[in-house]
């Protein structure tokens, strides 16, 4: 029997919360489903931990991140803890940047029952996927910054051949993995090619691989347009692929979309590595008090299971990931539970009783 290891980062505020909950959904659907373990050992890192010692991603979880065969990570940052540059401490983007983790997917997909800002029927049929790049772009600015004195400040985008055609190829694959012969893929390009240079060669690498998935279909977009259709019309779209900026952004949007930040998992995929975390921050003012919706860490965590059994060929893994995607589904579908984040009364242990219950096949 395959035994995983995982390396669980907890991180700061709600991401320890949210992935108590998660720690024993898997303990739960494991047993359940039998024919792999998980064996789950946790690390610290984070703000605080910068905070106590100066140090925010230490070597020991560096390490574990390296050996394991998938990292599980609550959620990292706190707005007062900041490097001396000023930015706020995030080991997240390290992890991102150290195992080339160029695929960052955010899935926006509304669940039966779940809370929508969408008053158009249609809303139910909002079912896409973002594909950021997560290494490079705008974000590399963090180690590329210009200052000049008291003046002016140039931050550098940087956008390579390398990584965005293996971006693009990721992207063309997952549409095709996601039509399965029941319709054609598609993947849209958001860029700004009207205006940056840099965008332009991003556009021009993805026509160019966009010749070698002729069974995907393919077009561009600028990023605008692309927020105003989102907003409009999101069941239009199938996959995004965007730069690193741009996606941080408009995965947010889409978050919005589907009920709130507490609903969005996320994973950020690279060719041996590959990190599963909810996409919301670490909301230090309701750290504490029962009320973080854990949604987006169980979803996560299914893809975490499903991306196991699919690099690992191990099928047992991927029907875990159903169970807990189905048990997840199955939670919201009366529209009876409402997380505090939009206005209900369900907070941590309310939403994960429900979703352990239904996993157990009682509702």
């Amino acid at each position: 029997m395959r035994e995983f290891q995982i390396a669980v980062l907890p991180g700061d505020g709600i991401g320890k919360e949210v992935m108590t909950s998660c720690l024993a959904l898997l303990d739960s659907v494991v047993a359940q489903t039998g024919g792999f373990r998980l064996s789950c050992t946790s690390y610290e890192a984070g703000a605080a931990l910068y905070r106590d010692t100066g140090v925010a991603l230490p070597q020991e979880a560096v390490d574990a991140a390296a050996r394991a065969d998938a990292i599980l990570l609550g959620a990292m940052g706190l707005p007062n803890v900041r490097y001396p540059n000023g930015t706020e401490v995030t080991p997240q983007i390290e992890l991102r940047e150290r195992f080339e983790l160029y695929a960052g997917v955010r899935p926006v997909r509304l669940l039966p029952g779940a809370p929508t800002p969408l008053a158009d029927t249609r809303a139910r049929q909002v079912d896409c996927v973002l594909v950021r790049e997560s290494t490079e772009g705008l974000f590399a600015a963090r180690t590329l910054t210009r200052r000049d004195g008291d003046d002016a400040v140039y931050d550098t985008m940087r956008i390579s051949r390398a990584t965005s055609e293996r971006l693009f190829d990721f992207a063309f694959d997952l549409a095709r993995k996601r039509a399965r012969g029941k319709r054609r893929g598609r993947v849209t390009c958001v860029d700004k090619a009207n205006v940056l240079p840099a965008m332009a060669f991003f556009r021009e690498v993805f026509l160019e691989r966009a010749v070698r998935h002729a069974d995907v279909d393919a077009d561009c977009a600028y990023v605008d347009a692309t927020a105003l259709r989102l907003v409009k019309a999101p069941w239009e779209f199938d996959v995004l692929v965007t730069e690193n900026m741009f996606g941080d952004i408009l995965s947010d949007l889409g978050a919005g979309l589907i009920g709130g930040m507490g609903m969005a998992p996320s994973a950020d995929i690279g060719d041996r590595h590959a990190v599963f975390q909810p996409c919301h921050g670490t909301a230090p003012d309701i750290a504490g008090r029962g009320l973080a919706n854990p949604t987006a860490m169980f979803l996560s965590a299914a893809m975490m299971l499903d991306w196991l059994g699919e690099r690992f060929a191990v099928d047992a893994c991927a029907r875990a990931a159903s169970a807990v995607t189905r048990a997840v589904e199955q939670a919201f579908a009366d529209g009876s539970l409402v997380p505090t984040e939009v206005g209900g009364t369900a907070g941590t242990r309310e939403i994960s009783d429900r979703v352990h219950r239904l996993l157990a096949g009682d509702p």
